[in-house]
């Protein structure tokens, strides 16, 4: 009796471990919104080639050879256990390393998932303990048990499908409490924002500017979906908030739709459109047509903010007459212009004409980057038709706090650190090259190159390295087998081969910049951090 308490114990232990995982990669995935966990269960497929697969064979000797002979079967099964977490969570640190961004959070949708995953292990665990003096249907128990083990993201899958009527109902529920918190708030400002980047910065660079004279809220953290919005709404606006700013993210076509019939925004802000997620929309149209929902869903007496120089908002012929303001650095043509900017290790500074004034306003910011000029740009547009004054918009942007993991500049020991490791973009990426060449002293790109842009990924990680390859003196890539259309890019320049280092954890990089300090100041780009649903 003692050994078989034993196996349990192990065996909860290894279910625990699992799940937790599993649940993390499910909470990740949006709970496999769009099968976005489904899609990750097939590209890690070589999570179920590990050492899991000994507790399969030995569960099938045992059933076929040992059944007769209950204790060593036992015996047997406990050893391949303490092994399989012994070595086999050693193994699997390794191999499936997981950059850990966003941990696992246990909310109310997570309890309930394990409320229902127990279940769904107790029913064979009951059957166990009920016949565990029937040998041949307790080895039958234990071969279910650990094939349940086994394929553990399928039973964690098999559990959301379970509880999706019960979410469906918590969904209903407290989308109409949002909702009718908003018809209330009859002089609410609701802002929305979208775009293929950008859209987290310009949330937050508005937010600190408009808070100059109003109190402004934006979407905590990344809650950008349906269920972020009404979660925002419900817990954290009170009758003060004056402006809502509602990031809105998507994933495929007639998703922005969608939030803004929540939401209702009366004005809009469409940051750039690129590729980024091109696998879920299908086609760079259905991103086009995707974004501009926000702008199409504004009703007459509101207006939209466009970016002049993306000529995909350019050439868009909108379906409604709605205000439209246009920003811009590079195209003289628009409402909002910026020029003479100037990036050092300080921030940024820039003068702004407004159309119809010849006067330029000279603006300073802690922030780098053109896009985060082109944030600002649009934060000021909406300042003005919001009735702020420009010189309180000139001491508002000063005031503007940096982005965490968006170009973030900061002195890590003996060198600069420009972080925008949050997540990577052919246009992101191309403007952090040009912040990291417009900087003095020594100059290092640490970067697993960028991910999900669908069948162009490999194309404009190789046009990455050749942008890398005319700033960079040293270039450190992460991940020997993802990085080489960026070696590739690389070679394509002449880049200098001794001067490539490849590591496969980020945190080596930091010792490795560290031998490169001497008379020059260093600055090193670390641009993209894997998600934690990405494994080499």
């Amino acid at each position: 009796m003692i050994l078989y308490c034993f196996l349990i114990l192990f065996f909860i232990f290894f279910i625990f471990y699992k799940t937790k995982r599993s649940l993390h990669m499910l909470q990740q995935n949006l709970y496999n919104e769009n099968n976005r966990y489904v899609k990750w269960i097939v590209k890690n497929k070589n999570q179920f080639i590990d050492l899991d697969l000994i507790m399969i064979i030995l569960s099938c000797f045992g059933f076929f050879f040992l059944f007769n002979d209950r204790k060593m079967s036992m015996y047997l099964i406990l050893l391949l256990i303490l092994f399989s977490l012994g070595l086999g969570l050693k193994w699997r640190s390794k191999i499936l390393h997981d950059q850990n961004k966003k941990p696992l959070v246990v909310t109310s949708r997570i309890k309930r998932l394990i409320v229902t995953i127990s279940i769904l292990y107790f029913i064979p665990f009951f059957f166990l303990s009920y016949y565990v003096y029937n040998t041949q249907f307790v080895w039958e128990m234990l071969f279910v048990i650990t094939m349940m083990i086994y394929l553990n993201p399928f039973v964690v899958f098999i559990a959301n499908i379970i509880n999706y009527p019960i979410e469906r109902c918590v969904y209903h529920y407290y989308k109409h409490k949002a909702q009718t918190k908003l018809k209330n708030m009859n002089n609410l400002k609701i802002i929305g924002i979208t775009g293929s980047y950008g859209k987290t910065s310009s949330k937050n660079i508005l937010s600190d500017i408009l808070n100059i004279k109003y109190n402004a809220l934006p979407t905590p953290r990344n809650l950008n979906t349906y269920n972020g919005l009404i979660m925002t709404v419900n817990n954290y606006m009170d009758k003060f908030t004056d402006i809502f700013i509602a990031e809105m993210g998507a994933y495929v076509k007639g998703e922005i739709a969608g939030l803004c019939k929540l939401v209702k925004p009366k004005y809009g802000i469409l940051t750039r459109i690129g590729t980024a997620h091109l696998e879920s929309f299908g086609s760079e149209q259905n991103i086009i047509d995707g974004k501009f929902e926000l702008i199409e869903s504004l009703p007459k007496d509101g207006f939209a903010v466009l970016n002049g120089d993306d000529e995909k908002q350019v050439q868009y012929e909108l379906k409604n007459k709605v205000k439209t303001i246009w920003i811009g650095i590079y195209n003289t043509d628009v409402d909002v212009l910026a020029t003479n900017i100037h990036c050092s290790n300080k921030g940024t500074e820039f003068d702004v004409i407004f159309k119809g004034d010849k006067k330029k306003y000279h603006f300073q910011t802690k922030l780098l980057g053109d896009h985060n000029v082109y944030n600002i740009l649009a934060a000021i547009a909406c300042g003005r038709e919001f009735g702020i004054e420009k010189e309180d918009l000139m001491q508002a942007v000063k005031t503007v706090k940096p982005v965490e993991h968006r170009l973030e500049l900061k002195r890590l020991g003996n060198f600069y650190q420009i972080d925008d490791a949050y997540n990577s973009n052919p246009v992101g990426a191309a403007n952090a090259c040009k912040v990291l060449g417009m900087m003095p002293g020594l100059k290092v790109v640490v970067t697993p190159g960028m991910i999900e842009l669908g069948e162009k990924e490999k194309e404009y990680n190789e046009k990455f390295g050749e942008q890398i390859a005319k700033v960079a003196d040293y270039v450190v890539l992460i991940g020997e087998k993802r990085t080489k259309p960026i070696y590739q890019g690389l070679m394509n320049k002449k880049f200098d081969k001794e001067k490539i280092v490849v590591f496969n954890d980020v945190r080596d990089a930091y010792p490795f910049i560290g031998t490169l300090t001497g008379k020059k100041e260093v600055y090193a780009l670390f641009e993209n951090d894997l998600p934690d649903t990405y494994n080499e």
